[in-house]
């Protein structure tokens, strides 16, 4: 294992409700070629999707997201959610509204699978769980992550990415770079919607899907929700910006859309501005097969 500051690391409680969607994103779109389409399926509690599934051609959707999404009523509160949990971390049901629900489902463990721009922690829990979660529904985490560095490689900058995830991706080093498994390469040119946000750390950036050509080209509707990729040519250290020669690695959080600029997005794992971090392609690195989630 490569060195790092893993026991310097403090873990927090944060707590967020099941969310409820929001209503601003069912109104009538206009999607890139000009048609009109009601948006569905963009944060809440999501029956049917789920980690390991395509990220694309989900009827209706606009970046469809799996899981259960959770958020805290209070907004200070909901910043420090957003901002702590990392993906990996431990997440667990700890009230259940529903009367005759709470003994059953209390102490189900689940696991933070992304973050979205729109304020939403993105949880995993088995499809039998999330069948039962109701809207409001408290889950906590214990958020761990934040601050954690690659002691040897002070130009990498790991941010969103829990000690659990960490171990399980393995990174290797050769020849002075740090190997990281991922499922696909993405060029730098294809990323949209993220580019000018200064916080890498509590949204997502966009690989844009509204070209079909480019979708295509690099098979883009391979994409499944929770691989890890490498986007080349792009440093995130301090917010999405083109830089040749740099590789940032993300994992793929929620699903493709027909909005313009807009597409399967990635929440940053890690990021360099030279070339630092060798992607290894193989197909099992999504969170799916490397937490086992079932």
């Amino acid at each position: 294992m490569i060195k790092t500051n893993l026991e310097k690391l403090v873990d927090l409680a944060v707590s967020g409700g099941a969310g409820h969607p929001a209503a601003c994103d069912s109104d009538e779109k206009s999607s890139y070629d000009g048609a009109s389409f009601v948006p569905v399926a963009f944060s809440g509690i999501n029956f049917t999707v789920k980690v390991g599934d395509s990220a694309f051609d989900w009827a209706g959707a606009h970046e469809v997201q799996p899981g259960v999404a959770i958020k805290n009523g209070c907004e200070g509160s909901n910043e420090g959610l957003c901002a702590l949990a990392c993906i990996g971390n431990e997440a667990v049901i700890v009230d259940a509204k529903m009367e005759g629900k709470d003994a059953k489902l209390k102490g189900t463990p689940g696991v933070v699978t992304g973050k979205t721009c729109s304020g939403r922690v993105l949880v995993y829990f088995p499809r039998r769980v999330v069948e039962r979660i109701s809207v409001g529904d408290l889950i906590q985490v214990r958020a761990s992550g934040v601050g954690l560095a690659l002691l040897d490689y002070p130009d990498v900058r790991v941010m969103n990415l829990g000690p659990r995830l960490l171990k399980a991706l393995n990174p290797s080093e050769k020849s002075g770079k740090v190997r990281i498994p991922v499922a696909k390469v993405i060029p730098g040119k294809l990323m949209g919607n993220g580019v000018g946000c200064t916080n890498p750390r509590t949204g997502d950036y966009d690989i844009q899907s509204t070209s079909p050509e480019a979708v295509k080209e690099y098979s883009l509707d391979q994409l499944r929700l929770g691989d890890l990729v490498a986007i080349s040519d792009v440093d995130c250290t301090h917010g999405p910006r083109w830089q040749q020669g740099a590789t940032t690695v993300g994992v793929v959080v929620h699903g493709s859309s027909r909005l313009s600029g807009h597409g399967p997005g990635v929440n940053i794992l890690l990021t360099s501005p030279k070339a630092t971090i060798e992607p290894i392609i193989t197909r099992k690195a999504n969170l799916a097969e490397l937490m086992g989630l079932q």
